[in-house]
Formats: structure tokens, C-alpha cells, sequence
């Protein structure tokens, strides 16, 4: 019996290691108390992405390869000094960047190089939705898109049983982890969502999944 639970976590953790994923953190145009310039509540209908922070990782949290995209927001393309702050993206930073459009050809390029992956994941729904909402909007979509979705933080609260506390910065407390780099800063929470990676259950991964975009 020991022999063949020793042989079952020697197969997980070499599954855990051979599985690819993509993580997406995004940053978004936004403005202090969340109204948007047209009176309206920001929303992921009025919000614009302004940075896909990517990383790609094993299960078991090593990180393969990173990248940060820029993007130029359209609609709104003046930052609110709010946004500036929060992000420490630079008015003259999304100014230097391309639009939606141009950006979306080089991410499917740079993840071209990458064929395993077996899905994406991101912390909660929220990217997922803003991705799809802006997607259909500018008449171009993401090639990840089309892969399967993972909820890391839904994997996270199941495999902890943290029900209140579960932003990214408090998991990483949970684990006695210190935030490395900037605060919303997409590229970075990537990066932090890839250390808490070891850290979850991987059984329950089904249960936080959604199928990927027709």
C-alpha cells in the first residue's frame, strides 16, 4: 500500500510538472471612485486593458518565461491620475504602446513558441470577463482565449478552506509569502500568483474551470 501511494504522488508531482499554464493579470483604465468619464460606474464596458502581465509556469511554480504587454487605451486614452498611481503605468508609457488590436498578433506570437499549454488562469473571473467583453468589442481575440480557464483563487480558497481573506495579497500572507515587486502591476501579480502555485490542491482544479471561448 505505502508502494503505491508513494508511486501516486510521484506520478502527481511529475504531472504538476510537466503542465503548462499561462497566467493573465491585466490592468485596465480606471478612476477614483470607479466613475467612469461618462458618468456611468466603471465597468469592463468602459474599462480598457492597458497591460496583459503573462507569465507562463509549471504547476509546481517554476516560471518558464514572462512578459508584460502594453496597451494603449482607445476610448479613454487619457489616464486619470488615479489610475497612474495605482498602476505606476505612465501616461507616457501607454502613449509608446500599441493599440488593442496590434497587441493581440504579438501575444499569440510570443505564446506561439509555447504550443503545450493546457490552459490559462488568472485570479478570479474578472480578467476572464474583461477579456472576452473587450475582445468582441474590438473585433480580435486573445488564441488563449480559446483554452480552458482556470480560477486560481476559487483553487486556492477550496484547497485552504480561506473563505473572507482570499485577495492575492492575503494568500500570499497565508502562506507567509512577501509580495514581490509593485501592487497592480500586471506582470507582477502574475508573477506572485506563480509562487502560490505549489500551494494548491491540483484535484480540485476541475471544479474552478471554464471551457475555453468558440
Amino acid at each position: 500500500m505505502l508502494n503505491l501511494l508513494s508511486k501516486h504522488t510521484t506520478d502527481q508531482h511529475e504531472e504538476n510538472v510537466m503542465q503548462r499554464l499561462l497566467i493573465v493579470d491585466l490592468e485596465s483604465t480606471c478612476w477614483e471612485n470607479h466613475i467612469a468619464p461618462s458618468g456611468s460606474r466603471q465597468s469592463v464596458n468602459e474599462m480598457e486593458i492597458i497591460e496583459f502581465g503573462c507569465v507562463i509556469a509549471t504547476r509546481v511554480g517554476e516560471v518558464l518565461d514572462k512578459r508584460s504587454f502594453l496597451v494603449r487605451p482607445r476610448v479613454n486614452p487619457e489616464l486619470s491620475p488615479f489610475c497612474q498611481q495605482l498602476t505606476t503605468i505612465s501616461q507616457a508609457m501607454v502613449d509608446a504602446a500599441p493599440l488593442f488590436t496590434e497587441v493581440v498578433p504579438e501575444i499569440d506570437a510570443w505564446l506561439s513558441q509555447w504550443p503545450d499549454l493546457t490552459y490559462w488562469a488568472s485570479w478570479g473571473n474578472y480578467d476572464r470577463r474583461h477579456i472576452a467583453t473587450q475582445s468582441r468589442r474590438e473585433g480580435v481575440m486573445p488564441d488563449f482565449m480559446r483554452l480552458p480557464h482556470l480560477n486560481l483563487k476559487a483553487i486556492w480558497k477550496n484547497t485552504t478552506g480561506e473563505r473572507k481573506r482570499n485577495g492575492l495579497g492575503s494568500a500570499l500572507k497565508y502562506h507567509n509569502l512577501a509580495f514581490e515587486g509593485q501592487p497592480h502591476r500586471g506582470i507582477d501579480d502574475a508573477w506572485n500568483m506563480a509562487r502560490l502555485l505549489p500551494c494548491m490542491d491540483w484535484s480540485l482544479a476541475i471544479l474552478a474551470r471554464t471551457e475555453g471561448e468558440t
